[in-house]
């Protein structure tokens, strides 16, 4: 009787195992297969396609990975006036990429020299497009000292190449940071296969690379000339196998194109140089921190470098540098990047040397009450402007638009081969509950809705509020194109009134971070002070930001419990 129930226990085992082997045999292999919907990906007959290999984003070239997080951003120590401008609040930033240093007298030759090639300057056409881009070196002077030495040779000469670039306005900032993301993908697609090898040195004004361009609409990239768009090695296979054009083409889906070079936000730009990263145990915070390097002094304690200064900034009154032959920070001007040890972040002089460039518009306060995360003041939405044959506009040699800032200075406010922006419009605002403008410059904060003269039940326009009754009273330069004694044709109305009441404005920007012409007091990352964006000073640089897509971290790592 056992061993017939053995026996029959076998058999039993045994058909199921071989219906198990018979159902897994039937079963479909969806390893490259849609979750969705079981079709084959990347397959041969066509259908859904995109990019198996592609990995976490790649670091841009000059960058560092900063990794998100929480802090306090506003002056926590050393405050007892309780200076409102920068009251404490928490914020939390998206890990994000930041220029290892500041952005170099060198660099900017390289961006001045290729607007020079391709926008040639001896070309009346061009010109403007040179001359709104060089920094002013005119900075340097000083009616009672003698700084012609700075005038003529800190920009361009080799002596001071890899000092940080002064004399850039906010407005050549943004530039200088956009040709940087265009150069950066076009040599990513150059040496990946797809555009022509060394296409990048042959183009004619008309035919500059733009990378929303490509994205957007890929045949209008170098003026329309497909071949040199399409003239890689790996380009030409794919049309021999593809008689698709879109996959012909490099899209944002194959992750291979790095995202925009820009300013860092205020926020983004505090939690770097504070580099809190080197106070952390587990997920809390050992203590707070006065200046980007441990400690309470601007001196080193350390046993080797004991008594040197750990930043370039103004040690007192006529004291830039200490005496002769024992130099507290080794410079009296700027100094040369890398002169003294990072953060934690491996970030150089985000304290002294020179203030930075962010990209807020200023306000008196951190509306953290509305926003805690990525803030940022300064929003103006856009989109891609759409002829009437329903194609992007793309801007030509003929159709470059130039703005005239409140300094006189004109400058391209785009190059050829990019897109035409305009504002969004109700297309893109209606019933939505997150945005609702364009322009959010001054949003709860500096809008006619914020003024004491609002009425919700006025019936005029808000458009009509007179000018004396602005929520920031300030100056109002004007320069026009007309008649004028000026020799560059321009009209220049200096506001002569005397009762604007402050110089806070949507054209004036946060810059951090002291200088080597500021004391100690403004080395604390969460000083802020603003200056207008088309001006330029002796003391503020800037350096790049990129954002980072995908994971919070580079490394693996599981949450604490």
């Amino acid at each position: 009787m056992n061993l017939r129930k053995n026996l029959f226990s076998k058999l039993f085992i045994a058909a199921a195992v071989m219906s198990l082997m018979v159902s897994c045999s039937k079963s479909r292999d969806y390893t490259n297969s849609s979750r969705a919907t079981g079709w084959k990906m990347n397959s041969k007959e066509g259908g859904f396609q995109y990019n198996p290999k592609a990995k976490e984003q790649e670091t841009g070239p000059g960058l560092v990975f900063i990794e998100g997080g929480t802090f306090t951003m506003g002056r926590v120590q050393d405050d007892p006036m309780h200076d409102w401008n920068n009251s404490p609040n928490q914020q939390h930033v998206q890990s994000f990429y930041m220029d290892e240093t500041e952005v170099t007298n060198l660099m900017y030759l390289e961006y001045l020299d290729w607007i020079k090639q391709v926008f040639p300057p001896s070309d009346e056409q061009y010109r403007r497009i040179y001359d709104g881009a060089v920094p002013d070196t005119l900075v340097w002077r000083n009616r009672l000292g003698y700084n012609e030495v700075m005038t003529n040779n800190y920009l361009r000469h080799p002596a001071y190449a890899n000092y940080p670039v002064v004399g850039v306005s906010w407005v050549q900032a943004v530039e200088f940071s956009n040709w940087r993301s265009d150069r950066v993908n076009e040599l990513i697609l150059e040496e990946e296969g797809f555009t022509s090898r060394g296409a990048r040195y042959d183009v004619e004004p008309g035919q500059t690379f733009n990378t929303q361009t490509y994205l957007n609409a890929p045949t209008m990239t170098y003026g329309g000339n497909d071949s040199i768009a399409r003239g890689g090695k790996r380009s030409e296979s794919l049309m021999k196998r593809n008689e698709d054009s879109t996959n012909l083409y490099v899209q944002r889906k194959d992750g291979l194109l790095l995202p925009a070079y820009r300013l860092p936000t205020e926020a983004e730009w505090e939690y770097a140089a504070l580099g809190l990263v080197g106070l952390r145990n587990y997920n809390v915070y050992r203590g707070r921190k006065k200046y980007p390097w441990d400690g309470q002094y601007t001196r080193s304690g350390k046993r080797r470098t004991r008594g040197d200064q750990l930043a370039n900034f103004k040690q007192g009154d006529g004291d830039y540098g200490g005496i002769a032959g024992w130099s507290d920070d080794g410079a009296d001007i700027t100094a040369e990047i890398k002169s003294y040890e990072p953060n934690d972040f491996g970030l150089y002089d985000m304290a002294g040397n020179v203030a930075e460039w962010v990209a807020d518009v200023y306000r008196p306060i951190v509306d953290d009450e509305f926003n805690d995360f990525n803030y940022y003041r300064g929003n103006i939405y856009t989109k891609n402007a759409i002829g009437e044959d329903g194609t992007v506009k793309v801007v030509t040699a003929d159709s470059i638009v130039y703005d005239t800032l409140s300094n006189g200075k004109i400058v391209a406010r785009n190059l050829p081969g990019e897109i035409y922006q305009v504002p969004v419009d109700e297309n893109e605002t209606y019933l939505r509950t997150n945005f609702s403008d364009a322009d959010n410059r001054d949003y709860r904060d500096g809008d006619k809705r914020s003024t004491r003269y609002y009425q919700s039940f006025s019936s005029e326009e808000d458009d009509n509020l007179d000018d004396s009754k602005r929520m920031y009273n300030s100056p109002m330069h004007r320069v026009t194109a007309g008649d004028s004694l000026s020799n560059d044709g321009l009209n220049r109305q200096y506001d002569k009134s005397s009762t604007r009441t402050t110089l806070i404005d949507n054209q004036v920007r946060v810059y951090k971070g002291g200088s080597w012409r500021d004391r100690d007091y403004w080395l604390d990352p969460a000083q802020r002070r603003y200056f207008p964006q088309d001006m330029a000073t002796d003391y503020i640089g800037f350096r790049n930001a990129m954002s980072r897509v995908g994971s919070k971290s580079q490394k693996n790592k599981r949450p604490r419990h």
